[in-house]
């Protein structure tokens, strides 16, 4: 049974999980917002196939904090880390398998298409 890759979209601004949302489903992906407040994330009740996470997040959540339980949650689901900085920076690079900068909304369908062949190439393997 094929279903469709679900992409959970980790961010403290509810218009920026908006935006990411329209970007990720235009791309045929399943958005799955997950707000951040000021102590805790919302998570979805759904499997979750790819995470993309804001690296800024305001509150008392670090984005490092967010990418550990996002591990937790969803052992071996590829991170990709949003931000308006111009590196991964080193302190969430562990957690990171791909960087992209806001504003690049090319280079995001980019890496989730990428990132959604190699999760697909290690299912087909096992």
């Amino acid at each position: 049974m094929d279903r469709t890759t679900t992409v959970l979209i980790i961010d403290d601004d509810p218009t920026h999980l908006k935006i990411y949302g329209w970007i990720v489903n235009s791309a045929g992906y399943e958005a799955l917002p997950a707000l951040v407040k000021l102590d805790r994330i919302e998570f979805p009740e759904k499997p979750v196939d790819m995470v993309v996470m804001d690296y800024r997040l305001t509150g008392q959540i670090t984005a490092v904090q967010a990418a550990e339980l996002t591990q937790t949650l969803y052992p071996g689901v590829p991170i990709i880390v949003l931000s308006d900085v111009y590196d991964l920076p080193a302190d969430i690079a562990p957690f990171a398998q791909a960087f992209v900068r806001k504003g690049e909304p090319a280079k995001l369908v980019e890496v989730l298409a990428r990132l959604s062949k190699q999760s697909e190439g290690i299912a087909d393997t096992t």
